[in-house]
């Protein structure tokens, strides 16, 4: 690991919960406006009609254009399964077993969540009507796998394996390809998680193409992954045409600890977050005034020898806190007030249940100290797409049911028609539609014994 003496080591904020006006300072770190500028709001606007109306034709405009393949053919823009088999066969022993180890483990706990979802049932009433929930798969998802600035087989993994397991039957992914650069273990991800088809595309083209289709990318029902700004833009313009899993924000991690606490432990897990980009968020909540003061010593020793120093540096700086409360019954309260991404809970074992219990709001939950955020990340097996700036609130990690819908199903005949349309009959008019009504009744002491 190289030093970097000229990088900043500023620290996160400090602040207690004893301070007066506590509340609006939390309010300002946790700021962030979730609305793009209208810039990028009229260029991905403009993008996506494009797509639209010139489907491949555009598609590869924009590629040449922002992936700087300026020689580009549309027939180098697909990335065929000879292909991603020979990014298996080429990279190291250790990378091939580790995708194949995690991979297994991701399926492996999305297989136990398909077990507890939702299931087709179905009753028949006291009228005799069958009354039921059909769940059916999605038929074709489309995958957004970053590659601009980093490269993310982690997210080939946590993103395709979900859709397989729910049994979706077709899974198209889509990925940047800078200069025609294409990463070795993303397309080896894609082969282990067995990906349909790759397209080597990214930015809001992608995310047009997969929506409406073109003439090489089929129509979506669901595109899922994070992206940058263009990305989340054209995911919230494109949303009805097709679903969307979520708009993801900048990554979170908040650390709840006590005076047990590790705090050279504490440090990593915060800077493991902060060095995905200087918007990202890390904060520490603790009791305990000793642990504050290790990890402030932690991280001016630490972030120096860190190879993305600059980014954490700025994280910190600008969207970092460590924050002394008075109890883990407070902290747990800060944790449902931020609703963090990610919530590592690094305390005594005999007070893990505690905080857990008190705890509602939270994308993952890490539960002791050794169940470092960064496992989540990558092998410990649910998916690491995760609810971002508060969206915790209500929203949960990708998963299983993410790739389901269902259907209600009903059946009626001559036994149990009759006071069910008399019902709807009487609802109809009190909102005056005669059609309705009149539809209803048609079905009274006139059912067709062939027809059902």
């Amino acid at each position: 690991m190289t030093t970097n003496s000229s990088a900043e080591t500023t620290s996160p904020i400090a602040l207690s919960t004893s301070d007066a006006g506590f509340a609006d300072s939390l309010a300002d770190l946790l700021k962030w406006d979730t609305q793009a500028n209208s810039d990028l709001v009229q260029s991905v606007s403009a993008i996506i009609a494009a797509v639209r109306s010139r489907g491949d034709s555009a598609v590869l405009e924009y590629t040449q254009t922002f992936d700087r393949r300026p020689s580009a053919s549309w027939a180098e823009l697909e990335i065929g399964q000879e292909r991603l088999q020979q990014a298996l066969a080429a990279i190291g022993d250790v990378e091939r077993e580790a995708l194949r180890a995690a991979a297994s483990r991701i399926e492996t706990y999305h297989r136990q969540q398909a077990q507890r979802q939702p299931a087709s049932w179905s009753y028949t009433d006291e009228l005799g009507n069958e009354l039921g929930q059909r769940i059916t798969p999605l038929s074709r998802v489309g995958v957004y796998v970053p590659g601009g600035q980093a490269s993310y087989p982690s997210t080939v993994l946590m993103t395709v394996i979900p859709a397989r397991v729910a049994g979706v039957e077709d899974v198209c992914m889509t990925v940047p390809m800078p200069d025609g650069q294409a990463n070795p273990l993303v397309l080896a991800a894609a082969a282990v998680a067995g990906v349909d088809r790759v397209f080597g595309i990214g930015g809001a083209q992608a995310i047009a193409a997969m929506a409406y289709g073109t003439q090489s990318i089929p129509q979506v029902d669901k595109i899922v992954g994070p992206g940058s700004a263009y990305v989340a833009e054209a995911k919230r313009q494109v949303f009805g045409p097709v679903a969307i899993d979520m708009i993801a924000g900048p990554s979170e991690i908040l650390v709840v600890a006590d005076e047990t606490a590790n705090p050279r432990w504490v440090a990593l897990d915060l800077f493991s977050q902060a060095e995905h980009d200087a918007s990202a968020q890390a904060i520490l909540v603790t009791p305990s005034k000793d642990l504050l003061a290790a990890v402030q010593r932690e991280i001016a020793a630490l972030l120096p020898t860190l190879e993305r120093v600059d980014t954490i540096a700025r994280s910190l700086a600008s969207r970092g806190a460590l924050i002394r409360c008075r109890d883990l019954s407070e902290a747990a309260a800060i944790a449902n007030r931020i609703a963090p991404e990610h919530l590592a809970i690094n305390v005594a074992r005999a007070r893990e249940a505690q905080v857990l219990d008190e705890v509602r709001h939270a994308g993952a939950i890490f539960l002791g100290a050794h169940s470092a955020e960064v496992m989540g990340d990558y092998a410990a097996g649910p998916s690491h797409v995760l609810p971002t700036f508060g969206t915790a609130r209500y929203a949960s990690p990708l998963g299983v049911n993410d790739f389901l819908k269902s259907s209600s199903v009903i059946r009626m005949d001559t036994t149990g028609v009759e006071t069910v349309a008399q019902i709807s009959a009487v609802l109809a008019r009190g909102e005056g539609f005669d059609g309705h009504a009149r539809a209803a009744e048609a079905r009274i002491g006139h059912f067709d014994h062939n027809s059902g």
